[in-house]
């Protein structure tokens, strides 16, 4: 993009590229100078809107956590529906087809920005300790409906359901987990707490 022209929604536009090298390229490739090429447009603009690339990174990882407010939405609105075993499945295979596991390794990658992002979410990896409080919230409500034991630790079982999915996840280059496996890590870890019929 020539020097000059306006760019509308000028985050959206950095976050969205940085998203498309992330997951075409993996983290050692995410530069400013990737960013700024994947975007179109001129280099100095990402360093006009953020004080360093690594501010900039955190405030791309922090808006990626954000947009899983729908998801956690649509998973808490499911509670009541389906069987707990389906939702949990399909919830957690969108999650970790998205962009989060790619986020996982680029908080890996990047000393600078762990510790940015220590300053907004000063515990755990921002992506999946979302997952879980999502998680957590949902096994809570099938509680309250009786679909899930009284008696279930829902946060311990959220922290296992997302670190057992991620390691099926977790080689980004690999092939992608098939539902029936992600199915399967989700009724090994709630079995003896569902109270409802396996379809």
């Amino acid at each position: 993009m020539p020097t000059g022209v306006a760019i509308r929604d000028v985050r959206r536009q950095l976050f969205d590229a940085a998203e498309r090298v992330l997951l075409r390229d993996g983290p050692s490739a995410l530069t400013s100078r990737a960013v700024t090429a994947e975007a179109d447009c001129a280099k100095g603009v990402l360093h006009r809107h953020f004080a360093d690339f690594d501010a900039f990174l955190a405030e791309f990882v922090l808006d990626r956590v954000d947009r899983m407010d729908a998801q956690a939405a649509a998973l808490r609105d499911a509670a009541g529906t389906g069987t707990v075993i389906d939702n949990l499945s399909h919830a957690l295979a969108a999650l970790f087809e998205s962009v989060a596991v790619a986020i996982v390794a680029l908080i890996t990658f990047r000393d600078e920005l762990r510790a940015r992002l220590r300053e907004a979410w000063p515990a755990g990896v921002p992506v999946l300790t979302e997952a879980a409080i999502m998680i957590a919230a949902y096994l809570d409500a099938e509680r309250d409906r009786g679909r899930i034991a009284a008696d279930a630790a829902v946060d311990g079982l959220a922290a296992m359901l997302i670190g057992t999915t991620h390691l099926l996840y977790a080689d980004r280059t690999g092939t992608r987990p098939t539902p029936d496996a992600v199915r399967e890590v989700v009724t090994t870890v709630l079995a003896g707490v569902v109270r409802e019929p396996h379809p």
